[in-house]
């Protein structure tokens, strides 16, 4: 086999769960290039990333899990494995700004973000001249507050037909209703335009013009069905005064709204985000 393979775990921690996983690769022949863990103490929990070459590697995709069972078992490990020559095919769903679309789009193909991109969802057409530019289908789908049951259904049945594993909203300014979420379990990522927890929902920058904040930021985070209160992949922050107004705000917003987007999105589709409770370990 070509590439290489990555193994996520968390398990309830314990001496030797390192010795363990190590050995059971080195009795299959296995490489190990990149090796990463974490413990969170107050949870007792013990988190993993582990990466090693195929080349020599002698299970396959098939016989993998049966080989790996009883250690996981007896370890109690929940785990999943993934390889780098699998390409994840991800969805953007956006608004009328195009900020974060445009830098996700000139990353991808830049080579950076190593996944496809099959189609585009927005309520707008603000954005349709972006997506022809770089040849990928867009999908404009009005939203209102009558059709919403009825346009979700639309974007569910594209992301079907589209085999889509993740969704990002690039400043898709619609609320995803439960129904959708759960199709995607940690699987929508989204930006928003504050430093979580302050400021969420609609306006952040003017509520953060109006108390006067010293700092403004972004976050990304998985989508759940509170809003802005999933677990946190990544965040930034720039400095402002009383000399800004609003509009400063926007703009030093936009740079780090875009860093902060791409890194969410490279780091997940790099296998590099375990979730637990509302919490994220991410091996950068």
């Amino acid at each position: 086999m070509d590439g290489s393979a990555i193994l996520l775990i968390i398990a309830p921690d314990r001496r030797g769960l390192v010795a363990a996983v190590a050995d059971f690769l080195h009795r299959h022949q296995a490489n190990i290039l990149h090796a990463d863990q974490h413990i969170d103490a107050a949870e007792n929990l013990f988190f993993m990333r582990v990466e090693w070459d195929l080349a020599q590697f002698n299970l396959t995709t098939d016989t993998f899990a049966s080989a790996f069972t009883e250690l996981a078992e007896r370890l109690q490990l929940r785990w999943r494995l993934e390889f780098s020559s699998h390409r994840p095919r991800v969805a953007i769903m956006v608004s009328q700004h195009d900020h974060c679309l445009a830098d996700l789009l000139y990353r991808h193909r830049s080579g950076e973000l190593q996944c496809d991109i099959p189609l585009i969802i927005s309520n707008h057409d603000t954005c349709r001249a972006l997506a022809e530019f770089n040849e990928i289908p867009y999908f404009n789908i009005p939203v209102t507050r009558d059709n919403k049951a009825e346009a979700e259904t639309q974007q569910l049945a594209l992301l079907a037909e589209h085999q889509v594993g993740t969704v990002v909203l690039a400043r898709y300014m619609q609320i995803l209703s439960s129904d959708f979420i759960g199709h995607y379990p940690n699987q929508v990522i989204n930006i928003h335009h504050s430093f979580l927890p302050a400021f969420t929902g609609a306006k952040p920058y003017h509520r953060a013009f109006d108390r006067g904040v010293k700092l403004i930021g972004a976050t990304s985070h998985y989508v759940t069905e509170e809003l802005d209160d999933g677990p946190i992949i990544e965040q930034d922050v720039v400095r402002v005064s009383h000399r800004n107004q609003v509009s400063d705000l926007v703009e030093k917003g936009r740079d780090l709204e875009r860093l902060v987007l791409s890194r969410a999105l490279r780091w997940h589709i790099d296998h590099r985000v375990l979730t637990y409770g509302n919490k994220t370990v991410v091996f950068d």
